[in-house]
C-alpha cells in the first residue's frame, strides 16, 4: 500500500473476525505499512509483543529502530516521543498500564498538549499514548484504574477510548494520522471478549459478536463522532469502554427501550449526537467505571443540563466507581455493575 490510498469502502470490505488486541495490531501493522515515519516503543513491546501481545510480530517485521523497547521510565518515554513528533516522526508509545502513566503526565500536559499553541502552529506533537485501562480483571489498586478525566481536562490532549474490535481499529489509525496528541485507552477487561457485568457467568469471546466482524484494510473512524448502539425512547445512556457492554446488558435484561450513545471519543466529543437523544428520551443515565467525583461523567452530566434543561423530565443519573483507591477484594462492589446499573433505570423509569 502507498500512504496517498484512500480509505476502503467498509460496505465492500471483507472482514474478518478479531479480538480488540488483534484489530489493535492489524491497525499499527496497517500504518507502519503505510507510513515509515510511524514507529512503535514502549516497554516490552518489540521481541516480547507487550505484556497484553498488542504489539506481536511488529519487531520481527519493521525491525528494531521502527519498533523498539525503552527504560522503566514513562517520563523518558513520553519526552522523547514529544521529541519524535516535533521532528516529524509519528511515535506510537505504549504505557503498559494506564496506573503508571503518571510519571509521564508533565510531558503529556505541560510539552505535547501545548506544542502548537506555544509554537504558533510551527511545531506539533502527532503522537498517539497507547494504555491500557479499567479494572475487571482483580488487578488491585496499582492495574486497575481509569484516569480519563485528566487528560480530558487538558487543552491540546484528545482522548478515545473504543469498546470494541471494529471500532478499534478504525480509531486508532485515526489517532495514529491526527496531528495532535492522542490518549488512546483501551479497556484490557473487554481485550477478549465483549463484559456484560456478570463476572460469575462464562466469558462470551468477541468471535460471537457482530462489532468483532473488521474490515481488511485501511480504514478509519472519524474522532469526534458517537455511535448510537442502540435507538430508544424511554431514555439515553452515555457510556464508553466496557460500560457500553455492561449497560446494554442490563438494559435488554430489563426490558427498557433506552437508547445507548458509546461516545467513541471523550475530546472531541459528540455533543450533538449526545443533546439530540437526551431532548428525544428526556432523561440521561451516565455511567463509567472511574471514581465520581470529577469523573468524566460529571462534565457530561453539566452538559446535558445547559443543554437539554428543558427536556429533561428527571434528574441525571450517574453510576460510577466510588471515591476510593480499586479495591482487590471486592472489586465487584466497587464495578459499576448489573445491581446499581439496574437501581438508577429504577429511578428514572418511574420518575
Amino acid at each position: 500500500m502507498t500512504y496517498e490510498e484512500s480509505p476502503v469502502s467498509l460496505a465492500e470490505a471483507p472482514t474478518r473476525r478479531l479480538n480488540m488486541i488483534e484489530a489493535i495490531n492489524d491497525a499499527l501493522d496497517i500504518m507502519m505499512e503505510r507510513d515509515p515515519n510511524v514507529v512503535v516503543m514502549g516497554e516490552d513491546v518489540g521481541y516480547f509483543g507487550g505484556v497484553f501481545r498488542a504489539t506481536a510480530g511488529l519487531q520481527k517485521k519493521y525491525g528494531k529502530t521502527r519498533v523498539f523497547d525503552t527504560p522503566i521510565s514513562e517520563c523518558g518515554i513520553i519526552g522523547v516521543a514529544v521529541g519524535m513528533g516535533a521532528y516529524g516522526l509519528r511515535p506510537v508509545p505504549e504505557i503498559q498500564f494506564a496506573d503508571y502513566i503518571y510519571p509521564g503526565l508533565d510531558q503529556l500536559v505541560s510539552e505535547a498538549a501545548r506544542l502548537r499553541y506555544r509554537s504558533a502552529g510551527e511545531f506539533v506533537a502527532p503522537m498517539t499514548v497507547r494504555s491500557p485501562f479499567g479494572g475487571g480483571i482483580f488487578g488491585g489498586q496499582t492495574h486497575s484504574q481509569s484516569p480519563e478525566a485528566l487528560f480530558t481536562h487538558v487543552a491540546g490532549l484528545k482522548t478515545v477510548v473504543p469498546s470494541n474490535p471494529h471500532d478499534a481499529k478504525g480509531l486508532l489509525i485515526a489517532a495514529i494520522e491526527d496531528n495532535d496528541p492522542v490518549i488512546f485507552f483501551e479497556p484490557k477487561r473487554i481485550y477478549n471478549g465483549p463484559f456484560n457485568g456478570y463476572y460469575d457467568k462464562p466469558v462470551e469471546p468477541w468471535s460471537k459478536h457482530a462489532d468483532s466482524a473488521v474490515p481488511e484494510g485501511y480504514y478509519s473512524i472519524p474522532l469526534g463522532k458517537a455511535r448510537i448502539v442502540r435507538p430508544g425512547n424511554a431514555f439515553t445512556v452515555l457510556a464508553y469502554g466496557t460500560m457500553v457492554h455492561v449497560a446494554a446488558a442490563v438494559c435488554a435484561e430489563k426490558g427498557v427501550d433506552a437508547e445507548i450513545i458509546d461516545l467513541r471519543t471523550l475530546v472531541p466529543l459528540d455533543i450533538e449526537t449526545v443533546e439530540k437523544s437526551v431532548e428525544k428520551t428526556g432523561k440521561c443515565l451516565i455511567v463509567h467505571e472511574a471514581t465520581r467525583t470529577s469523573g468524566y461523567g460529571a462534565e457530561l452530566s453539566a452538559l446535558v443540563q445547559e443543554r437539554c434543561f428543558y427536556h429533561l423530565e428527571a434528574p441525571i443519573e450517574r453510576v460510577t466507581g466510588f471515591d476510593t483507591p480499586y479495591p482487590h477484594s471486592l472489586e465487584w462492589a466497587y464495578f459499576p455493575g448489573p445491581v446499581r446499573i439496574g437501581e438508577a433505570i429504577d429511578r428514572l423509569t418511574k420518575a
